[in-house]
Parts: C-alpha cells; structure tokens; sequence
C-alpha cells in the first residue's frame, strides 16, 4: 500500500516545538518560514530542507537531529561546526532530546504529511554493517573489533594530526595547571602513567591500544624502558613506527598493528591500557584482564585508564556516538572495572577520576578543529568534521557534568608471596 502524500496543516516549527516537554531554549525556525523559540535567543537551529525534517520525524531524538545536521539539512546559527559546546551548554537542563511518546509523534506526522514517514538515506558517515542486530554474545568478535577500529581511527592520519596535535594522542591530558598547553598536559599524562608502573631502563612495557604509538614513544625516550605498542588501526601503526624511526627510538620502541590478543610475548614488567578498555564489550572483561594478569611477571603492574559512568547501571551509550563515532563501545563505572580486575587476580592499588582533565582537554581538541577547520573539510569532507565538533562539544559537556568519568586503575599481578612491588610511599608523587 502506498500512503499519498499530505498537505501539512501545520507549520513545521511550531509542530515540532509543541514535542518539547517544556519552552524551547532556542530559536527553531524551518524552510517554510514558521518559527518557535523566543526571537532573542542566543543560537537558533534551522531545518533547511524536507530531507532534514524527515531525519527528526523517522529517528526522533538525538540519532534523527544528528542525521539531519551531519548532512547539512540542520543549520545552527551562532556557533561554529567544529565546536558547537555552546549551544549544548545553554540547553542543558532545559531541553529533552529523547524521543517523543508515539501519540505525540503520531499527531505530529498527521499535520505535517504521511510522506515524511519514509526514512531517507542515513549520511555516509553512519556505522550499521549487516550484522549490527545479532545476539550480544557476538557483538566483540575479532573482525567486528577490527571494523569499529577501522571506522574511528583510519579516517585519515592528517586528520588526526589537525585535530589532535603534534603529541597526536588521542586520549585525556593530565593538566598540571588550567592554562598549560595541551602538549604540556599530554605528556605529563604519559608521565604519570610511567611513573605509576615505575617504570625504569630496561624494563619491558606492553601498551595495549598504543593508537600512533605516544606511549611507547615516551616510556623508551624519557625512560630507557623496552616497549611494544599494539593496535588494530593499520594507519595508526604506520604512523606511529614512523615516529618511532624519525625519533631514533627504533631499538627500544616497537608498534605493532596487531589484536593484543595476538601478542605471544609474555613476562612484561608493565602493562599500560590506556583508552582501549571502552572498545573490548562488557562480557569481554574477564578474559582481557585475565589476558593482562597473564602477560605480567609476578609483581608486575597495570594501569587501566578509560572512560567511565558515573554508576555501574548498564545502558546503551546512545545512537549517535554508537553510530558515528565508536561503534559497539560500552562504559561502565569504574566500580565494576575495579571488582573484575579483583575477581581476575589483580590487586588494586590505586584509582581516580580525570573528567575534569578530560573536559580540558575536549575544550582544546574543539579549538583545534575549529582553527583548522577548512583543511580538516578538504581532508575529511564536512559531514565528518560535524560528527567531530558535535561529539567532542558533547564529550565536554558530559565531562564537565559527570555524567562521564575518566578513571585511572593501577593494579598489580601479586606474587604468591604477597610480594606487590609497592612501597609505602606512591612513586609517582616523586
């Protein structure tokens, strides 16, 4: 059956407004001329097209909104695409963007037309492989991993390099002071890492998800440790064994693409995870720590640094960022990291949270894209520099709010004989 196509008999803006539980914080204007929202207000979104009002009606909520603003059909005026935190500050607290109850939606598609039911195309930049609905169970096998890797990090190395810059480290900075450079903050995160494993020469380190190699770089130059790096990202690894020979580091440091699960090398000294735990699933927890606990020598040491909850309640991360920007990731709070890694026979030593490091250093990636905002489009196209600016904007916000968290876990692989390697006083405090 064919549904014919309806005239609207309502304006678009205002119909769209009235799914709002309370008054817009924004100005809401579309392509028929109708508008809502108070007239003064700070930043206005335009729908510019039918498409981009086909995106909000058929995947209302935040998976529709960004559709229609990756592909251009939402405009907001007022902010800049690579950082549109201002915005999402204003609204916060003050506007819903789940979706509506099905009775309002239903209404809502009556008077704007029955055509706008059938859903466009998704932008090219969305992540949905055939496979994407199986069971649970096999969401985290080898080539799905490989897959969602591939769909973040290969986007392109110049990118990156944009974005992130010359450290080209691509998780939370350690800020000893607000004003320090991001470059400062970097490596003072790599710092404390290798000064929580007490790391020194000669030491083997393994770095669990190196990305372009930024750890492994810094524990053989600043430490004389022997380090391998390992990553499913094959342009990450050509990068970072690049950086590896141009530094001169190339009989200590090694980047390898590579399934950690791959790595036979056994006996290290020290094992870094630093941003890979939110890729491996859930239910692959047990067996990655029982992995890491393996791959140590007795009294060895880890440090686990991921995203976290706020609480250990299970829920989707959300479809945006599970569609644009880190297909299959899952966060968990960092209660439930810390009694794995006991159940798994590590002993946990030492945890805190970073979010209010990481909301700086999502402040100063945004402020790099938007610097560079011309050439991060002629490399990537427009489309994925939004998703960029709108998740790391996003990021930041959730950040600053707590509603994610960035949680250091440093644990040891204990000997039988309750050896642990610690003093009494914590190594990385100098």
């Amino acid at each position: 059956m064919t549904i014919a196509p309806t005239r609207p008999t309502t304006a678009i803006a205002p119909g769209l407004a009235a799914l709002s539980p309370g008054p817009l914080p924004f100005r809401l204007t579309a392509y028929d001329g109708s508008s809502a929202g108070p007239s003064d207000a700070e930043v206005s979104l335009h729908i510019a097209t039918e498409r981009g009002l086909s995106y909000i009606v058929t995947a209302p909520g935040d998976l529709g909104m960004a559709r229609a603003y990756v592909s251009g059909d939402l405009h907001l005026d007022g902010v800049h695409p690579g950082d549109p935190y201002p915005l999402m500050r204003s609204v916060s607290g003050s506007f819903d963007a789940t979706a509506p109850s099905p009775a309002a939606l239903l209404r809502l598609v009556r008077r704007l037309g029955w055509s706008h039911l059938k859903p466009p195309l998704p932008p090219p930049q969305e992540h949905l492989p055939r496979w994407r609905r199986t069971l649970d169970g096999l969401r985290h096998t080898r080539i799905r991993d490989a897959t969602a890797i591939q769909h973040h990090y290969d986007v392109s190395n110049r990118f990156y390099e944009l974005v992130l810059g010359p450290s080209m480290t691509y998780t939370c900075a350690v800020y000893p002071d607000p004003d320090a450079s991001l470059e400062r903050a970097q490596a003072e995160k790599y710092d404390l890492v290798a000064r929580k494993l007490d790391l020194r020469p000669g030491m083997r380190l393994l770095d669990v998800g190196c990305g372009w190699g930024g750890m492994v770089r810094h524990a053989a130059r600043e430490y004389g440790a022997r380090a391998l790096g390992v990553t499913l990202s094959r342009q990450q690894a050509q990068w970072g064994r690049a950086a590896v020979e141009r530094e001169g580091l190339g009989a200590l440091a090694e980047v390898r693409h590579s399934d950690y699960r791959d790595v036979r090398e056994t006996g290290f000294d020290a094992i870094s995870s630093i941003g890979l735990t939110e890729h491996i699933g859930l239910r692959a927890y047990p067996a990655y720590f029982d992995f890491l606990r393996d791959h140590l020598r007795p009294g060895g040491r880890l440090l686990n640094h991921s995203i976290t909850r706020r609480d250990n309640v299970a829920r989707p991360v959300g479809a945006f960022i599970d569609r644009y920007v880190f297909p299959d990731g899952e966060l968990t709070g960092a209660g439930r990291i810390i009694a794995i890694m006991q159940d798994h026979g590590l002993e946990v030593r030492h945890e805190e949270n970073l979010r209010e490091h990481y909301a700086l250093t999502l402040a100063a990636w945004c402020r790099n894209l938007v610097g560079s905002w011309d050439a991060c489009v002629a490399e990537v196209g427009e489309g994925t520099a939004r998703v960029w600016g709108l998740y790391m904007a996003g990021s930041r916000l959730a950040f600053e709010q707590g509603e994610i968290q960035l949680h250091q876990v440093l644990a040891s692989r204990t000997g039988a004989d309750g050896a642990s390697g610690f003093g009494l006083r914590p190594t990385w405090l100098g």
